[in-house]
């Protein structure tokens, strides 16, 4: 996946993030959009941490290609 390839899914996963967290105002969210939420925040940080991959393998010479998605549960325990 090319970098402008994760920025586009970022921004959906963001269009959808706001649209969700804007839906929270007042009456809150469903137990299924409360899900949802997760999963669309677990998903960025899953592809911010997989462009940061590929931008640090463009630095340092190396085949950007060669990122990989690491797992929810590796990108999640991240400190930001």
């Amino acid at each position: 996946m090319a970098d402008g390839d994760i920025l586009s899914r970022i921004d959906e996963l963001v269009s959808v993030e706001h649209e969700l967290r804007s839906r929270a105002i007042g009456s809150g969210l469903s137990s299924d959009d409360r899900s949802r939420l997760a999963d669309v925040e677990q998903q960025l940080d899953q592809c911010w941490d997989l462009l940061r991959q590929r931008r640090a393998r463009v630095e340092f010479d190396e085949d950007p290609d060669q990122a990989a998605p690491r797992p929810i549960s590796e990108v999640e325990s991240y400190r930001q």
